[in-house]
């Protein structure tokens, strides 16, 4: 096995953050956002852009090294799965007739994580197009009360699932891209 990375960030401000916080989209001036949704939608924003910010700079291999054997699980794969849930969370809406599956049986989101550009340039198209049909589809549901589909989900259940889901992803790509090249931080 060949020795881990050195840590290392590009902070130089703050040593524990990912960069500085001038140059963070994440950071926002001003104060917290007003209701519910609001609030919701913020946190949901800023951990879709920290798991894009985890994947910058890296090549095919890299977003498809599985850094923790036995795992499946890599940057690429996070990205493939992410793109496969926000399809799976426009299911939760319909009463019927499910969209299928964008890679096929369980764990092909992992499995077919391959170093190849196309696979790569593939996922974050896959990722693009799905997040903007599942905030498309929600858009339409304002109320956080509504229940929709055909087990009446909540829309503030999925809300919250959304945001569990990528902060549980987020935790997942903080340790991927650690054991990659050694970046740490928020």
């Amino acid at each position: 096995m060949s020795q881990p990375p050195e840590r290392w960030t590009r902070a130089t401000v703050y040593p524990d953050m990912w960069t500085d916080p001038d140059d963070d989209p994440r950071n926002s001036d001003g104060v917290s956002p007003d209701g519910e949704l609001a609030t919701l939608q913020d946190f949901f924003t800023n951990y879709r852009l920290t798991l894009t910010m985890k994947c910058d700079g890296l090549d095919p291999e890299q977003l498809a090294r599985r850094s923790v054997p036995p795992s499946t699980m890599s940057l690429l794969g996070l990205l493939r799965h992410l793109a496969e849930v926000e399809r799976d969370w426009r299911n939760w809406l319909r009463a019927e007739n499910p969209a299928p599956t964008l890679y096929g049986a369980d764990g092909a989101d992992f499995d077919g994580a391959v170093a190849e550009q196309a696979v790569v340039d593939g996922a974050y198209a896959d990722l693009a197009r799905e997040q903007a049909a599942t905030d498309a589809a929600l858009a339409e549901h304002p109320d956080l009360g509504e229940r929709v589909g055909k087990d009446g989900f909540a829309i503030r259940e999925l809300w919250v699932h959304r945001v569990e889901e990528y902060a549980r992803h987020c935790g997942h790509a903080d340790l991927l891209r650690e054991c990659i090249d050694g970046r740490v931080g928020q």
